[in-house]
């Protein structure tokens, strides 16, 4: 079970890859740019954490459910993972609301 997490993660960003594909809403749009701001989104997030976890305010929950691998100190593997799905998910909603509304403004 320790790998259950990151396994739960990984089928979630399989997930966002399809939807992308299907409705050509972030990567199959222009990868390069949404390489460059997945990348960036992530980086951010990721230093956000490690000023939390400096400051006191993050610390890693145990669970059975995680790997125990850790980037940092009370920073998870699967931190960087949710962090990717998160920002890949909330693009791909910006992308399909911009989609949806450019659609209405045509019609």
């Amino acid at each position: 079970m320790t790998f259950a997490y990151l396994g739960a993660l990984l089928l979630s960003l399989a997930g966002m890859v399809v939807l992308d594909w299907r409705y050509r809403l972030f990567f199959w749009r222009s990868p390069v740019r949404a390489g460059i701001v997945l990348i960036s989104g992530v980086v951010f997030f990721l230093i956000w954490d490690l000023v939390g976890i400096d400051l006191g305010l993050f610390s890693r929950g145990e669970t059975a459910y995680m790997t125990g691998v850790l980037l940092a100190p009370e920073l998870p593997l699967e931190e960087a993972f949710f962090l990717a799905f998160l920002c890949y998910l909330t693009m791909n909603l910006v992308a399909l609301f911009d989609l949806i509304l450019t659609a209405r403004r045509r019609a």
